[in-house]
């Protein structure tokens, strides 16, 4: 069996710690050490058992470190992840990569002229209810799908640290954005005509603390992309409509159903009488008409990212999270601040 690659982390936050307990279990890497240039995170790594490095250039300078990961606050990770690069280390970026295409282009450029994997931890790519959204949109059991709405939402507002500071590449389309814009690039197989965003700015005034983004795609398909963190009572987290049925995936326990037409005219509705008059339009429908099925199965092991780079780095696999995916992501985030920005629909692709 071949030897682990062993990875170094900077950044010892919540996600530097969350990639050490992923590491410290995984199948294919090892634990190297972390750098925090804080105190207190370097301490909390020493409670835990976790070598601690020096410097940034002792970890950057230890030969046996294949992989590093970049878990900093955002503006930051361009110089760290070419500096890296430099050092001969193949280089994982938390997300959102950096603050702007042009940025990212350098990072892209840094992993051709060093010869060195880089990549993107977009995560979500094995949330288990958007791969079960995702079985839904390619098999197509409510037909062909016309709209698609994709919610997170909370009620905290923007963490009280980095992340609400613009400087720092705060806000909520690039912390939660990035994730479900990914999502819904890797679903979708087709190009984009026009966006139109609104970003939300009721607690804090220099970064979105929200967004409702609207994304119309080549075919017709409407997918709406939605963050809030000022909602008490939360929407469904997706949301699917098809000429012939409905989906809908409550929240991250994939609480839900599916829901189809069986008969299309229904002659048995029973109009509902409200306070002010009565609708047949919008009355339920009656149960010979319909069906309900369960949401599909699906598997996942988010270990599958590390493996892969293990496998791209030896040359055994392309990378899951390419640099291509990555650029359209980010550029499509910019069309979405452009649109903001204007008050107006803007052409994308």
């Amino acid at each position: 069996m071949a030897s682990k690659k062993r990875v170094g982390i900077i950044g010892f936050g919540g996600m530097g710690g969350w990639h050490s307990k992923f590491i410290l279990k995984s199948d294919v890497v090892e634990l190297a050490g972390i750098w925090d240039i804080k105190e207190e995170a370097r301490q909390k790594a020493v409670g835990k058992g976790i070598h601690v490095y020096s410097s940034l250039e002792d970890m950057l300078g230890d030969e046996s470190v294949e992989i590093v990961t970049i878990a900093t606050p955002n503006d930051l990770h361009k110089p760290l992840a070419i500096q890296a690069m430099a050092a001969g280390k193949n280089v994982i970026s938390e997300k959102p990569v950096t603050m702007s295409s042009s940025d990212l282009q350098e990072m892209i450029d840094a992993s051709k002229k060093y010869n060195k994997i880089f990549t993107v931890h977009q995560n979500r790519r094995w949330d288990k209810d958007f791969l079960v959204i995702k079985k839904i949109y390619e098999e197509k059991p409510v037909g062909e799908i016309f709209n698609i709405e994709s919610r997170v939402q909370g009620s905290h507002g923007i963490p009280g640290d980095w992340r609400a500071k613009k400087e720092h590449g705060g806000g909520m389309m690039l912390d939660w954005g990035v994730h479900m814009i990914d999502q819904i690039l890797l679903m979708i197989p087709e190009r984009i005509k026009k966006v139109y965003a609104k970003m939300d700015h009721v607690t804090n005034a220099e970064c979105d603390d929200g967004f409702k983004l609207d994304i119309y795609f080549e075919s017709g398909l409407r997918v709406l992309v939605e963050v809030g963190t000022s909602n008490f009572i939360n929407l469904p987290r997706w949301y699917l409509q098809g000429v012939n049925g409905t989906a809908v995936i409550e929240d991250w326990s994939r609480k839900g159903k599916i829901v189809t037409c069986q008969i299309k005219h229904d002659k048995n509705v029973v109009p509902v009488q409200t306070s002010a008059g009565l609708t047949k339009t919008m009355a339920p429908r009656s149960e010979e008409t319909i069906k309900e099925l369960p949401l599909p199965e699906v598997q996942s092991d988010v270990h599958d990212f590390y493996r892969n780079l293990v496998d791209a780095i030896d040359g055994k696999a392309e990378q899951l999270v390419t640099h291509a995916q990555v650029m359209r992501v980010f550029k499509l985030m910019e069309a979405a601040f452009e649109s903001d920005r204007l008050g107006q629909v803007v052409d994308f692709e």
